[in-house]
């Protein structure tokens, strides 16, 4: 049984307080009899209700999601001519009203349904519904602001706090937030961020419970499905399910349950002190001292052993252990080969006798290298070589040779002083 403005509000007359004016000026009616009793209980189902001698019929419960955008009110009726988050819903022929309530500057998720023991359930904080909000709020919180958040907040209707609170991301000034409360106060998030001193500049709703708002556009509404909807009763069970053990636990009536009573029968000794005696240790625990037959001591896993431990990186100078020593010569290798006596090497190969070296290249018997070249493996230095051509040209001169004769490879030409030496222009360079 339920009271009567309660079923002709379900039904869709109006509201509870407009119920109530209707009963008290007689204009309801159950079973042909007019009555005044604003507290009388009927059954909906065995008795017959009319309003002025028209019969109520109860309404099927519908529920409806609506992305409630900024500037509309949570009310079925405004007196300033407003608008209204009902008229989001003009194709509803119900009579629906809003779970919770979202303020006039806010926007986001709204549920809109004609149960009301369900919306009841749904924003009571007694049952800690989650509803989550994304907030841009002006300024950068710090780590002890959503601490704060968390531990508390005393306003002037108590202390409220969130029940988490996770830094998204910044936007100039600004930063985003992502808040989850399990009671919904009036204004509670902005009331709260200015008692930080951090003032709200968008505040929206993306979620009650498992219901998610989606990608649903602004201003537009759509039905939820019977898999949300059922996700909604069973969150709803889930936690008038908690709440009740909380209070046979307060009450000291709780019995542990099978599940806890069966871990505790798996786990005789979970309760024992780390710290135990020789004769209490269990024999499946091995610790490194058993094996070497000393007294047991506490032994506590530290933070590098296990299998999955990470052990610092330590650097150390190389040494003789880093650089391992050659390998054993093969044999028949030539660079391992002892040059015979009297007879220079070069790269590893026995010379002849009174063979002069040149680049390290061996010359025949009595042809001396040629003019300009050393003699060794090594090179003379530019004004050296310059030296030395100009010298053997000029023996050359002496000594009446044509001039291809004594030309050698290098050798400067006899004119090469005497030539002037041509412009940047005429060698065709752009001068610097």
């Amino acid at each position: 049984m339920e009271r009567l403005n309660k079923i002709l509000a379900h039904a869709g007359v109006g509201s509870r307080r407009h119920c109530d004016e209707l009963i008290a000026a007689g204009r309801v009616k159950v079973d042909g009899i007019a009555v005044t009793d604003l507290g009388l209980k009927v059954d909906p189902e065995a008795r017959q209700i009319a309003v002025d001698d028209q019969p109520v019929r109860s309404e099927k419960p519908v529920y409806w999601l609506v992305n409630k955008p900024r500037g509309v009110l949570c009310t079925n009726h405004d007196p300033a001519g407003r608008p209204t988050v009902v008229e989001l819903l003009p194709h509803v022929e119900q009579r629906v009203y809003t779970v919770g309530r979202l303020d006039e500057a806010s926007d986001g998720l709204l549920l809109m349904t004609n149960d009301g023991e369900l919306a009841f359930q749904l924003m009571h904080p007694r049952y800690g519904i989650e509803k989550t909000y994304l907030v841009q709020v002006a300024g950068r919180p710090t780590g002890e602001d959503l601490q704060k958040l968390l531990d508390g907040v005393w306003l002037s209707d108590g202390r409220v706090r969130a029940a988490n609170v996770w830094r998204l991301k910044s936007q100039g000034n600004s930063t985003w937030l992502r808040v989850v409360l399990r009671e919904g106060k009036n204004r509670e998030i902005r009331r709260m961020l200015a008692k930080l001193d951090h003032k709200v500049l968008r505040l929206q709703r993306v979620a009650i419970g498992p219901v998610k708002l989606d990608r649903l556009p602004k201003g537009k509404a759509r039905k939820l499905s019977l898999p949300e909807v059922q996700v909604l009763r069973q969150e709803v069970q889930n936690a008038r399910t908690q709440v009740e053990r909380v209070a046979k636990r307060a009450a000291g009536g709780e019995v542990a349950s099978d599940q806890s009573r069966r871990s505790e029968e798996r786990r005789p000794d979970a309760r024992r002190p780390v710290d135990r005696r020789p004769d209490e240790r269990r024999p499946d625990v091995r610790r490194p001292d058993d094996r070497r037959g000393d007294e047991p001591r506490r032994f506590e896993r530290g933070p590098f052993d296990g299998p999955k431990a990470k052990r610092p990186f330590t650097a150390r100078r190389r040494d003789a252990r880093d650089f391992p020593p050659p390998a054993p010569p093969k044999p028949g290798t030539l660079a391992k080969k002892p040059a015979a006596a009297g007879k220079p090497s070069v790269a590893g190969k026995p010379l002849a006798a009174g063979k002069p070296i040149a680049h390290g290249k061996p010359f025949p018997a009595g042809k001396p290298p040629l003019p300009g070249k050393p003699a060794g493996p090594g090179k003379l230095s530019a004004p050296r070589q310059y030296a030395r051509d100009r010298a053997a040209a000029a023996a050359a001169e002496a000594e009446g040779r044509p001039e291809a004769d004594r030309r050698s490879k290098g050798a400067p030409r006899p004119d090469a002083d005497r030539r002037p030496r041509p412009s940047i222009a005429a060698r065709g360079r752009r001068p610097r």
